[in-house]
């Protein structure tokens, strides 16, 4: 696996795009390797799969098994929590979803929880869905609307040492927040969702701010970026991985 010093883990939203063979995947390796080609290059991967359905135990145990030391998983919690029930009275889901993430065992990174952008502002509630979980320092929460960026938030993930996901997008631009010593940046295409090739001085501002992130007291920074047509995910982040090495 292609290390970058141990508190920067950078990848993509997921692995198993058909579109990348030929662009990141060799033309003659088969699919079903394409996450040992994959874990090769980087230390950590975002499952988005999660998030749009479940899977039984045995997907799980075999994510387990077949990363390789020090990588980690990030799981997106399932839209039924976030985009269905606006994290209002989801507890049981949060317990069946936590008993399947438990089964990744020290490969389990972080859960990331993708608040829908109808989810109306109420602290209280994400206080609540936060607390629901075992651990809350091991949730990153991803702000899809610019009310919930405010310093009430802000000191709602420090008390509870949740992660702060800082999001580019043509939406949203990138913060510096820390609020726990996990810091966490994703990217979605600075001018185009999902399909937007980050220049390469667009890539040192996002090294910078990670540099900075673990200066204001991150050990770990998670790195995602999520604009995979096309192969720009791959190719951005093994720039990144070069960036942050040096």
């Amino acid at each position: 696996m292609n290390r970058v010093k141990e508190k920067f883990f950078v990848g993509t939203s997921g692995w198993s795009y058909s579109h990348w063979k030929g662009v990141f995947y060799p033309e003659d390796w088969p699919q079903s390797r394409w996450f040992d080609f994959y874990a090769e290059k980087f230390s950590t991967v975002e499952v988005n799969a999660t998030f749009y359905r479940t899977f039984k135990d045995p997907t799980y145990e075999t994510w387990r098994r077949r990363a390789p030391s020090g990588f980690r998983y990030v799981l997106k919690a399932p839209k039924w929590i976030t985009h269905r029930k606006y994290l209002q009275d989801v507890e049981l889901e949060i317990e069946t979803f936590q008993r399947s993430a438990a089964l990744l065992g020290d490969t389990l990174g972080l859960v990331l929880l993708q608040l829908a952008p109808g989810t109306p502002y109420d602290p209280g509630r994400l206080r609540k869905a936060l607390l629901a979980f075992k651990d809350p320092s091991r949730i990153a929460v991803e702000f899809r609307n610019s009310q919930w960026i405010t310093e009430e938030i802000r000191a709602l993930l420090q008390e509870s040492r949740s992660v702060f996901c800082s999001v580019d997008s043509p939406e949203a631009q990138l913060m510096d927040w820390v609020t726990s010593d996990v810091a966490y940046i994703r990217l979605h295409g600075h001018k185009q969702w999902y399909g937007y090739n980050y220049s390469d001085q667009e890539l040192r501002h996002i090294c910078d701010l990670a540099k900075k992130m673990a200066l204001l007291g991150a050990q770990r920074i998670y790195i995602f970026f999520n604009n995979d047509f096309g192969g720009c995910a791959p190719k951005n982040a093994l720039v990144l991985q070069e960036m942050l090495s040096k």
